[in-house]
């Protein structure tokens, strides 16, 4: 699977705040399938627990967190980016038993583990508590179908509700335009569609396969957009990360055009502070079947 630095989701974490509020009946309409407290909640794929401070305060009431990861380092960063979280938001955040968290808030309170797990080969063993919330943040255009299938088998013996956030859907809007544009993202989401480490990625069509094989298996689903919307202007260190990221994955897809492509990326970088780009994104949600 590949990795991501805690930098980037750093980076990241305020534009997928933002995204999230858009698509905020998603959530609710997972969370109104939890039962009574204490609510058990699967992070997989977690980072240094994003998706756990977008939720908890939202799910409220309390919850058991399973953070999984399979990047030790992230694992690691995780105390410190909850200690920082609940500093600025005026959550006490302590160490418990066993090397767990406690969070405690207005509203909510969670215990928090940490699972070091590799998602490829270790699926099968993962603990997934009955009627618990699963859920993942920007996980989906690197899996594929066979895995997806096989977490759908998994998440239905355990009647476990699915929530899956910050999914990219392909939507892709620079302005202004460039010639260029077109080329360069077309080689993009080639390269999106490789092997992260599950098999052959869905990509972007991720969020709207598993909608669908889920609607066909009687499970209940809501989706809603939720993009990044970035102006360089006022974010040039995001929009810097995503030229230079879409240019990077460009060009080791399609490197017969690495000159054109090394060109839209220093056209694109000189007119950066004058550029808003939004990359389009999906929040689904799934319960199971009745």
């Amino acid at each position: 699977m590949s990795g991501f630095s805690a930098d980037w989701l750093s980076l990241r974490e305020p534009f997928d705040s933002a995204a999230r509020a858009e698509a905020d009946a998603v959530a609710a309409f997972a969370g109104e399938s939890l039962g009574p407290a204490p609510r058990q909640v699967v992070d997989l794929a977690c980072g240094t627990g994003a998706n756990l401070r977008a939720l908890a305060p939202r799910l409220g009431r309390s919850q058991h967190w399973r953070l999984v990861d399979h990047d030790a380092a992230l694992l690691a960063a995780l105390p410190g980016a909850l200690q920082a979280w609940g500093q600025t938001c005026g959550y006490r955040v302590a160490n418990g038993d066993a090397g767990a968290l406690t969070i405690s808030g207005p509203g909510f309170d969670a215990t928090v583990h940490r699972h070091r797990l590799d998602l490829v080969q270790g699926l099968p063993g993962l603990p997934l508590p009955e009627g618990a919330l699963l859920t993942a943040s920007a996980l989906l255009d690197l899996v594929s179908a066979h895995w997806l299938d096989a977490l759908i088998s998994h998440a239905g013996r355990a009647r476990a509700t699915l929530l899956f956030t910050l999914s990219v859907d392909g939507r892709v809007v620079w302005d202004p335009a460039d010639a260029d544009d077109a080329a360069v993202q077309a080689a993009f989401a080639a390269h999106q569609r490789r092997d992260k480490g599950f098999g052959p990625a869905l990509g972007a069509t991720a969020a709207a396969w598993l909608e669908a094989r889920l609607a066909t298996a009687g499970w209940r689903t809501q989706s809603a957009q939720s993009d990044w919307r970035i102006d360089g202007a006022r974010a040039p260190s995001m929009l810097q990360a995503l030229i230079d990221g879409t240019a990077a994955a460009a060009k080791e897809q399609a490197p017969e055009a690495a000159d054109a492509i090394r060109a839209w990326q220093w056209r694109r970088t000189a007119g950066r502070d004058a550029t808003r780009l939004l990359v389009g994104h999906t929040d689904m949600a799934a319960r199971p079947p009745a």
